[in-house]
């Protein structure tokens, strides 16, 4: 199933508009700012900056007409750069987290969401992981709470490094079609 966004210049869908249906690593030939977007189909990442960096925020189908609002549901950012389309997983989820860099200290293996890791694990941090099987969601506080980063199948050895020392406390599956 492909996913299709359409992100706008101005608030409530007006303005200049650019349409994806898939990854885009710099929006900013297309469009100057991005004040409203709508998903008509499929998962989105969408990145504070190009290349996929910065902040990030996952969007669901929806209609979302003012950017702006968007962070009282989590979005610490006003602009979007870039964003990644989330293909849909039919498989089992597993992923295995690790308390310290380089896979290094206590690890746990998961296979479903986990809303804090210090009460499941006794895990006091979480900086590297190998997503095995799956899309997840990984947030900075526990309850699935502060900033987000998306993990596909792959090998994350260093949080510190690819987020100017983040470190996450929940993880969740990305489960749903959108």
């Amino acid at each position: 199933m492909m996913g299709k966004i359409t992100f706008y210049e101005e608030k409530n869908f007006q303005g200049r508009s650019y349409e994806s249906m898939s990854d885009c690593s710099d929006m900013s030939s297309y469009l100057s700012r991005c004040q409203s977007c709508r998903v008509e189909s499929g998962c989105f990442m969408l990145y504070e900056r190009n290349n996929y960096m910065g902040q990030q925020f996952f969007m669901r189908r929806g209609e979302y007409n003012d950017m702006n609002r968007m962070q009282s549901m989590g979005m610490m950012f006003d602009n979007i750069r870039s964003c990644r389309m989330i293909p849909f997983h039919k498989g089992q989820f597993r992923m295995k987290i690790y308390e310290r860099e380089n896979f290094g200290g206590q690890s746990n293996e998961m296979m479903d969401d986990c809303d804090n890791i210090q009460e499941r694990y006794r895990m006091s941090d979480c900086q590297s992981c190998h997503v095995m099987d799956g899309h997840w969601l990984m947030y900075e506080q526990p309850h699935y709470k502060g900033r987000m980063m998306y993990m596909r199948p792959g090998e994350y050895r260093s949080f510190r490094e690819m987020m100017s020392g983040q470190r996450f406390m929940s993880m969740r599956r990305i489960t749903d079609m959108c």
